[in-house]
């Protein structure tokens, strides 16, 4: 299981606001049964790699489809492959240390 990081900026729209766009690549993830968290300055994805590059390749063809003539995303993956990982294990595990540190 990968936890995945990605931001889909769209560029050349005429508009320095970007929330129409993050919410039509939303509807995007919503058609799959993935687990995903939205940030305020990307998403993050847990599941099976292959599952979240598909849905990542057509969320980067949403801006396009909605008259972007350039668009930039970005994507970090953590392919941990000893155990499986969330997302919630992950915070779990950082907020544990901090805890350990008061």
């Amino acid at each position: 299981m990968a936890i995945i990081e990605v931001t889909v900026v769209p560029l050349g729209t005429g508009d320095t606001s970007l929330s129409r766009y993050v919410a039509d690549c939303h509807r995007v993830i919503e058609k799959y049964n993935v687990k995903w968290e939205l940030t305020p300055m990307g998403t993050v994805f847990e599941g099976e790699l292959p599952m979240i590059l598909k849905i990542i390749r057509e969320m980067h063809e949403v801006p396009f489809d909605n008259g972007a003539r350039r668009v930039s995303t970005t994507i970090r993956i953590d392919d941990r492959r000893d155990q499986v990982a969330t997302i919630e294990q992950k915070m779990k595990s950082v907020k544990d240390k901090l805890k350990q540190e008061d």
